[in-house]
């Protein structure tokens, strides 16, 4: 049996420790999201809380976990008498992030259910977790449906399982941890939302402290029983003090005072809903919980909202997470002289109330020194400081170097038309292309391929009328063998790889008309980020092409690049199209099922070499023979066009828009977004 890192034992993170134990002491705060780069503590911790949680009692045989004293009067497993059960150690159920939906929620047999009526019911994770902790290692990279399934049941308290017209419910509440690297993607603000607290983890850069982690973690490898032995007792003061903070947690008052703070602080930070004010009402009574008092205080209301609100705040992935502290302090003290100076004194000792000062020990042996502070980026919207205009010109620059401006500050970003690839894929659930997906609308039926998961009553009941004289059929029911059996066929939508190929030459530069690209740009990587695409950058300038970012799913990455992305010198067309196909060509052997969208966003031009035009064409119809499907984003402006980049569109085999026709309220034209591949296809 593998040794758990004592929680007492970690380094630092304060604010992760102190997010966890809230959620010990009340559950109904609703779940951590312990946002953070890689070797900073995350899994660690959330495995060594389980060993503080306390035991709990549960009738014996029910796979439910029901408490012996108030028994689920629907457990599948039931009906129970109230008595007395066996007690067992919480649990921490691990959720894979392959997961399928049956081994989530739990599975009925379709089978016995039509054929003899029995609800036969295998318990699934939510199940397993009931009473317990459900963790969610890179919950970014959850299937949505996955995510929606288990946030909605962590709020209800319950999972239900409908299969055609079949019903079972169960209770499911427990404690629900979600950790991710926000480098690989963010989750959608709706999904942000569930969750009740939020944390950013960062490796310290204090060498004291890595020094301790270090030493630590070795420690805890050579010897786990012996280490965990050395910290027994700050572990066993630990779980003492949860116990205690759970059952004060019904006696602290929350006064009218501390309400209006709190609904004062999520106005002026202007969180959407009302779940906010619930969470941060919860989380602030926890706190007082937790430093042994019965009643909220201002501080309270300070710290819960540093850990409620973050995550409710931001409007897009590109906005930098946390909040303006001195904007909440000056909030929180207006609201106090609203109600004549207050009745809420901070407590001297703060709200974290002693949480063990120690920390430490990482997954991997240690912190990693490098990695991002967070997931949020400043992408030079209409607040950010200016970086200066680009200038106009093509000038020649030998390796980029010569000729460069300024780069442009990104114009305001905008909802764009919807652009697709064409025809049928079956790549990874999202929002932009049709696809054949396990939900979505139905079109259709087959046989079933392993495990049936979406029935099709109609077509199984055709499939067995036929034999029902054969089958010696009595009364008025339907005799239904395994081979009747078939599976719905369903249509939804894919997330894509939008590959960006973006002129950054001395002629898209003329006339600050990068300004104008890169908020076009950046209002794509926003229309990816909803649609649940990965996202790549190539760069053309000077002589050659950069892949600026190769394919990702953190689309804010892609944004701080194109923010300081330089400008000027020569137009290497055919470079920027032959660097997208080989990154194509990579990511296909990578990823089959995700296929690709080619966004090329230029005027058309092509100067430096030999025949630039030619080479231009040839690279776009090496594009078209592999039937990627492209766009190209026509960023030619003035009185006199040339129609250069239509005339790409057509070597690539794809449609062209200009930035006007972008927007998705533009009344001039439509986005041609079908490649010649693809209707041949």
């Amino acid at each position: 049996m593998n040794t758990p890192y004592p929680f007492t034992a970690i380094v630092g993170q304060d604010d992760l420790r102190l997010g966890l134990l809230l959620n010990a002491v009340s559950p109904a705060v609703g779940g951590v999201l312990v946002r953070g780069e890689k070797g900073t503590a995350k899994s660690t911790a959330v495995r060594a809380l389980a060993a503080l949680m306390p035991e709990v009692e549960v009738v014996a045989g029910c796979r439910f976990s029901c408490a012996p004293g108030a028994p689920d009067p629907a457990c599948p497993d039931g009906p129970h008498e109230a008595g007395t059960g066996a007690s067992r150690p919480a649990r921490t159920v691990e959720l894979p992030v392959g997961a399928s939906e049956d081994r989530l929620v739990g599975a009925l047999d379709i089978e016995r259910a039509l054929s003899e009526g029995v609800k036969a019911f295998e318990p699934g994770l939510l199940a397993d977790a009931h009473r317990g902790i459900l963790y969610v290692d890179e919950v970014n990279l959850l299937h949505d449906h996955l995510v929606d399934l288990l946030l909605d049941a962590a709020a209800m308290g319950a999972s239900y399982v409908e299969r055609e017209g079949v019903s079972v419910r169960h209770a499911a509440r427990f404690l629900l941890v979600g950790t991710m690297n926000p480098e690989e993607g963010e989750l959608r603000p709706q999904l942000l939302d569930r969750f009740g607290l939020t944390v950013e983890v960062a490796a310290s850069r204090d060498t004291d402290l890595r020094v301790e982690v270090v030493r630590r973690r070795l420690a805890h490898d050579d010897d786990p029983a012996g280490f965990a032995a050395r910290w027994a007792d700050e572990e066993a003061a630990l779980r003492e003090r949860i116990v205690a903070a759970r059952s004060l947690l019904p006696h602290v008052v929350l006064g009218d005072g501390v309400l209006r703070q709190i609904a004062a602080t999520c106005a002026a930070f202007e969180v959407d809903g009302m779940r906010a004010d619930i969470v941060m009402a919860r989380t602030a009574t926890a706190l007082a919980a937790w430093a042994g008092r019965e009643e909220v205080v201002a501080e309270d209301v300070r710290q819960a909202a540093l850990l409620a609100l973050p995550h409710r705040r931001r409007r897009n992935p590109f906005d930098a997470p946390g909040l303006d502290e001195d904007k909440l302090d000056q909030t929180l003290e207006d609201a106090a002289d609203e109600q004549g100076g207050g009745d809420d004194d901070p407590d001297p000792d703060g709200p974290g109330g002693g949480v063990p000062p120690q920390g430490g020990g990482s997954d991997d042996g240690g912190t990693d020194a490098g990695g991002h502070d967070d997931g949020g980026t400043d992408t030079g919207g209409p607040d950010a400081p200016g970086r200066g205009e680009a200038g106009s010109g093509d000038a020649p620059a030998p390796g980029g170097g010569a000729g460069e401006q300024q780069p442009a500050r990104a114009g305001e970003p905008f909802r764009t038309k919807m652009l697709s690839v064409p025809g049928l894929g079956e790549g990874a659930a999202g929002r932009r292309s049709r696809a054949r997906t396990e939900h979505g609308r139905t079109t259709g039926s087959r046989r079933p391929e392993g495990a049936l998961t979406k029935l099709h009553l109609a077509a199984t009941v055709r499939a067995a009328a036929p034999h029902q004289r054969a089958r010696g059929r009595s009364g008025r029911g339907l005799v239904v063998r395994r081979d009747d059996l078939r599976q719905a066929t369903r249509e939804g939508r894919e997330g894509n790889l939008v590959l960006f190929v973006v002129d950054a030459s001395g002629s898209m530069a003329a006339r600050q008309r990068m300004s104008a690209v890169k908020g076009a740009v950046l209002s794509l990587l926003l229309d990816a980020y909803q649609r649940r695409d990965k996202v790549g950058l190539v760069t053309f300038r000077g002589r050659d092409a950069e892949v600026v970012l190769p394919p990702t799913s953190s689309v804010d990455a892609a944004a701080a690049r194109l923010e300081s992305l330089p400008t000027g010198g020569r137009t290497p067309l055919a470079a920027g199209l032959l660097k997208a196909h080989d990154v194509l060509r990579v990511e296909r052997l990578r990823d089959p099922s995700r296929r690709p969208l080619l966004v090329v966003v230029t005027d058309g031009r092509a100067t430096g070499g030999v025949d630039p035009v030619a080479l231009a064409a040839r690279a776009g119809r090496l594009h078209a023979s592999e039937g990627t499907a492209s766009v190209v984003v026509d960023c030619e402006s003035g009185f006199v066009r040339l129609g250069l980049a239509a005339q790409l569109a057509r070597e690539l085999g794809g449609g062209a828009v200009t930035l006007d026709e972008l927007r998705a309220d533009s009344i001039t034209g439509l986005v041609k977004d079908i490649t010649a591949a693809g209707r041949a296809a």
